[in-house]
């Protein structure tokens, strides 16, 4: 499913890169969305980007940890203790997508010139989906430093709260913050005993 997630999202973002008016319809208006209802931009947004290094960094952020995530998904349907992995795999990616959006629209629901791209909620979800399953698995800080994931995550988080308030440039780092937190959660939320998974990898550190 990885792989055709990002298959989909490469093709529509190259396809809105050429032409405004598919970028326009498919954007995060949370003006829009409010007033007009039109809600469907809550996922279509995640599939434009704003330009080609916003779209390679997310894909290739994806791509190396959504087939870790479904792998482990389908290991948990053998071993009885959750079903359908690709459907939980769907949830766990667009309701990181749409989690991420919550925040925004509400800050930004009477802003008529607010727009925000990109599937960051989403694969912010997948990443720290990881970090659940695989806490000391190696992440690369600033895409240099490897640093166990356990140490990655609540440094992404920080620095995600701390731009979020700041609000200092262009990224919309609250969908990174709350996307993270979906994704790290939802894996307890399918199987609440998943969480002594997470405890017993930690202990073996």
């Amino acid at each position: 499913m990885t792989i055709t997630l990002i298959i989909l999202t490469v093709l529509v973002s190259i396809a809105a890169f050429k032409r405004r008016d598919i970028f326009d319809k498919l954007l995060l208006s949370p003006y829009r969305a409010v007033h007009r209802r039109e809600w469907y931009r809550i996922v279509t947004h995640g599939f434009v980007h704003a330009d080609y290094v916003h779209l390679a960094v997310n894909m290739i952020v994806l791509y190396s940890f959504g087939g870790a995530v479904e792998k482990t998904l389908d290991a948990l349907q053998a071993e009885g203790v959750t079903s359908v992995p690709m459907l939980h795999y769907a949830v766990l990616y667009f309701g990181g997508m749409a989690i991420a959006t919550v925040t925004t629209i509400t800050r930004h629901k009477d802003a008529h010139d607010y727009s925000a791209v990109g599937a960051s909620g989403a694969v912010s979800a997948v990443l720290f989906a990881f970090i659940f399953f695989q806490p000391w698995s190696m992440l690369y800080l600033m895409g240099v430093i490897p640093v166990p994931g356990i140490v990655f995550g609540p440094l992404y988080l920080w620095y995600s709260s701390y731009m979020g308030k700041r609000a200092a440039d262009n990224v919309n780092h609250d969908a990174h913050f709350y996307g993270a937190i979906f994704g790290f959660l939802y894996p307890i939320a399918i199987a609440p005993q998943l969480l002594w998974h997470f405890v017993y990898q930690l202990m073996r550190w």
